[in-house]
């Protein structure tokens, strides 16, 4: 067998070995952590929820910027779409919130939609900042969808 099979073979097996020890990883620290992250997000939801009671959708977005800006992150943007979402459900409708909100199919447009929220926000440093804004596109496109079913029944 040539040297460079013996080789390439070597580096398959130490590939194998560490993508294998990567999922049993995280399977471990899912298994151990599932309980927690699973509560925090619904207490996470829950605070949208009630949030969203007393604001417009508008408010939703600043109060999800304003908890994003303290403690910015992957666990926060995370936190952070979840409130979003239940908090934008439960809000009252903002005039005109939804005019200029690309749908999260419309890749160009969606981008540079987010990138101008980003700067808005000052946040256009910041590598995550463009996920937060990715419920206010779905609870958009999903709120245009049910006006036109609502439209088209009547």
């Amino acid at each position: 067998m040539p040297g460079w099979l013996k080789a390439l073979l070597a580096v398959a097996i130490v590939v194998v070995l560490l993508v294998g020890g990567v999922i049993i990883g995280g399977v471990v620290w899912w298994s151990r952590n599932k309980d927690k992250l699973m509560g925090r997000a619904k207490e996470v939801m829950t605070e949208g929820r009630e949030f969203g009671r007393n604001t417009d959708n508008q408010g939703c977005v600043d109060e999800t910027l304003a908890r994003y800006k303290k403690e910015p992150g992957f666990a926060s943007v995370i936190s952070s779409s979840i409130f979003t979402r239940a908090c934008l459900d439960a809000s009252r409708p903002t005039p005109g919130f939804c005019t200029d909100v690309p749908g999260p199919t419309e890749f160009i447009k969606s981008g540079q939609w987010r990138v101008e929220q980003c700067r808005r926000a000052d946040l256009s440093s910041d590598s995550y900042c463009q996920q937060l804004f990715q419920p206010v596109q779905e609870f958009c496109e999903r709120k245009s969808r049910t006006s036109t079913n609502d439209n088209s029944s009547q």
